[in-house]
């Protein structure tokens, strides 16, 4: 069975408000949830931008069973990875052994605001391989010194540390994040439903672990207004990954998505309330290989109908997968 997660969408809702979200998502039945960390909405029409490891925090106290996880941190501009390393063992006590710790070398959108130029794709994983060494040395315990190619750590230690870490998971998106995620993490994490990015990951050390999926929806009684309100806030998302990588700002996404239509995002994103069309995009996750797969509930404002609608109807039809 595919297990089904609520994503807690920094970028369309505010501190407060996501967390009502997710105490909903863990009374609606959702599995799991994921939380974005952005200094920046996407569009500017989403937003908002919390900090997100406040709101976690907060999400730990608020709820008793729902995991929780990072979709993702970057470890490695904005944070330094001893920085990451504490932030992920105080969630894990806070929650009682429910976080987990999402990774990923970062987009331009976030990253830039602390300067230093961008590095070349190459030198982020090289950055994201060494951060995540620094963070596993930290969450052993113990004095920590290191004195890399991109990081150094001086006589750093963990004070509270959790009996268990958090497991680390790395997204993923082409050949080389899937031999560092095979190598290094203890679960993958994509936003696709590439069958070659699991079977990547499983050649590489990760067959056997948790491989999740993330999915853009858009719930509302009325299919043209679920397609406008998509095409608003979300239609990002239909731009090659490479791309969104780079891109700095809203505005900047806003002019490269100039030309997107209202039907491109339908193609791509379940609107309306079709449960048949939800069901089917999950199973394109789980016939790609993906056990988890977080559902985002496009429009911040529209969570609590979504989450209804997902207790009664749409989470009964995906417990069939």
């Amino acid at each position: 069975m595919v297990h089904i997660g609520y994503t807690m969408m920094t970028e369309q809702a505010g501190p407060r408000a996501l967390v009502e979200h997710v105490v909903g998502a863990e009374r609606a039945g959702f599995d799991f949830s994921v939380t974005s960390d952005h200094y920046f909405p996407w569009l500017e029409s989403q937003g908002h931008a919390p900090y997100a490891w406040s709101v976690l925090g907060a999400a730990a106290q608020a709820t008793s069973r729902i995991p929780l996880m990072t979709y993702v941190t970057c470890p490695t501009t904005r944070y330094h990875p001893a920085v990451v390393a504490q932030k992920a063992a105080t969630m894990q006590l806070l929650s009682q052994g429910r976080f987990r710790l999402g990774l990923g070398s970062g987009e331009n959108l976030n990253e830039h605001v602390v300067g230093g130029g961008r590095p070349a794709a190459p030198v982020r994983q090289e950055m994201l391989e060494e951060a995540v060494e620094i963070i596993r040395a930290l969450f052993a315990g113990g004095y920590v010194n290191h004195h890399g190619a991109h990081f150094d750590v001086e006589s750093a230690k963990l004070w509270d540390l959790p009996d268990e870490p958090p497991p680390i998971g790395i997204a993923v998106s082409g050949k080389r994040s899937c031999e560092l995620a095979g190598r290094l993490a203890d679960l993958v994490i994509a936003i696709e439903p590439k069958r070659e990015l699991v079977d990547a990951f499983d050649r590489h050390g990760g067959a056997g672990k948790p491989r999740v999926g993330q999915l853009a929806v858009c719930y509302d009684p009325d299919r043209e207004t679920a397609i406008a309100r998509a095409h608003e806030q979300f239609r990002w998302s239909v731009g090659p990954w490479p791309v969104n990588a780079e891109l700095p700002g809203p505005a900047a996404f806003a002019g490269a998505t100039r030309f997107v239509r209202p039907e491109d995002v339908a193609r791509s994103v379940p609107c309306g309330d079709d449960v048949d069309a939800f069901v089917e995009a999950v199973r394109s996750y789980a016939e790609a290989g993906f056990t988890e797969v977080a559902l985002v509930q496009i429009g911040g404002d529209h969570q609590q109908p979504f989450l209804d609608w997902s207790e009664k109807t749409l989470l009964p039809a995906l417990r069939q997968l």
